[in-house]
């Protein structure tokens, strides 16, 4: 496993860069125009809100009282170290570069927000009845870009595994 410079992963930085900017710009825009609980409804389906979450998915230990906050900020930047570690050892698999750049861009967003604010800024507010047995009024829990861009990568992981286990081996 070769191990190589800045310029061989500067692409999946800068992509993990925007995915920071992006879920950063879409939070102080939530923080600048919404007072906390406020939502707006968009379509049937789907609210803008705004939700401080001082624990992980699905508010996991957010009534921990507070320690919370620098556990979970400890992880990200471990996270983040890691999979800066990750994409110089394999700069040039595509699609597992990319499925990293979005989780270390959606990690450095939501430990951004734990170290400035405290608590994670939430927005995007989807609910569907067939969800009411498992959420409360069909709401499935907020969540913001920085969370969606960790799926998107995670999700890209699996993809890229499955690939990766269907390729035939060389005899």
């Amino acid at each position: 496993m070769a191990r190589t410079g800045l310029r061989e992963i500067a692409p999946w930085l800068g992509l993990a860069g925007l995915a920071f900017v992006l879920d950063q710009l879409t939070k102080w825009l939530i923080l600048a125009s919404f007072a906390l609980g406020d939502s707006v409804t968009v379509t049937s389906f789907f609210n803008v809100v705004r939700v401080h979450n001082p624990g992980a998915a699905f508010s996991f230990l957010a009534g921990a009282g507070g320690w919370q906050r620098w556990f979970f900020t400890a992880i990200g930047v471990a996270a983040s170290v890691f999979i800066v570690w990750m994409l110089r050892s394999h700069p040039g698999q595509r699609l597992f570069s990319f499925s990293l750049a979005c989780i270390l861009g959606g990690a450095l967003g939501n430990v951004l927000d734990r170290l400035v604010h405290g608590y994670v800024v939430d927005w995007l507010d989807f609910h569907w009845g067939f969800l009411a047995g498992l959420f409360p009024g069909g709401h499935f829990p907020a969540f913001n870009l920085a969370d969606t861009f960790i799926s998107i990568g995670a999700a890209c992981l699996i993809l890229d595994e499955l690939l990766r286990l269907r390729k035939p081996r060389p005899a």
